[in-house]
């Protein structure tokens, strides 16, 4: 995908496997803007909560994406806003769709918005995780909601072991649970040739260090370096990995 405005270029990529688990219970998405050139919505979203209720978790994200962003507008509304009612809206349409099921469905979601002006807003909820690169170099990450973060933020577990603790898994927040979820805002400046965005679920960034990814998304294209992480990440699970998905953006100059 690409599109042109200003004198840049978004080259973007998608992938997603399913890992060793028997259900796909990730989903992504990547969006441009049907009016306005140069505006466009990355996102992943991971369901959980059985066999089927963490795939339609993610379904009611996905879809809830598409319709907040088709009615946006770059010129006039509010990005943090519009960000704000992507979670707010997924929230509630999961809890509405768990009324009727057996299981009970949650999602994380890590999304990310790029605007015509080179400006870009994320938001995220649960353990999917939004990396911003500059070149190889990593300008920031989201911070999971999750137990071992909250051990790491108290200066109780190191980044290193965060991965191995036995609740790694463990999330202090996210999508359909009883509790409000987190709405998580940041705000990029300005987004210069070369840097990229990555939003992914934790089945892709359990296996792999930010140098690692920086270095990936730094040497190849955004398709490329898609099938090389994904390709790591699998032979790293050794036949135990979790569904595993990314959605990437580099802005580019237009030669």
């Amino acid at each position: 995908m690409n599109t042109t405005t200003q004198g840049f270029r978004i080259s973007a990529s998608t992938g997603l496997h399913k890992g060793d688990r028997a259900y796909q219970q990730d989903q992504i998405e990547l969006l441009v803007h049907p009016r306005i050139p140069g505006c466009a919505l990355g996102l992943v979203a991971d369901g959980m909560g059985g066999k089927s209720g963490g795939r339609t978790a993610a379904d009611q994200v996905v879809m809830t994406a598409r319709q907040v962003f088709e009615r946006f507008s770059p010129a006039r509304d509010d990005p943090t806003k519009m960000l704000t009612d992507l979670i707010v809206e997924s929230h509630l349409m999961i809890k509405l769709t768990a009324i009727t099921a057996e299981e009970e469905p949650h999602s994380t979601l890590a999304a990310f918005l790029v605007m015509p002006n080179r400006n870009a807003y994320t938001v995220h909820a649960g353990d999917s995780r939004i990396y911003h690169f500059r070149g190889a170099e990593l300008v920031r990450r989201t911070k999971d909601h999750s137990y071992v973060q909250r051990l790491i933020d108290e200066g109780r577990l190191t980044e290193e072991k965060a991965n191995t603790h036995p609740q790694s898994n463990l999330l202090t927040g996210c999508l359909g649970t009883q509790q409000d979820p987190p709405v998580e805002l940041n705000h990029i400046d300005f987004l210069e040739i070369g840097d990229s965005l990555m939003a992914c679920s934790d089945g892709l960034w359990h296996y792999l260090t930010a140098r690692e990814i920086g270095a990936i998304i730094n040497a190849l294209s955004p398709r490329e370096a898609t099938e090389m992480l994904i390709s790591k990440a699998r032979q790293r699970a050794r036949g135990s990995g979790d569904n595993l998905s990314l959605v990437l953006v580099r802005v580019e100059a237009i030669t």
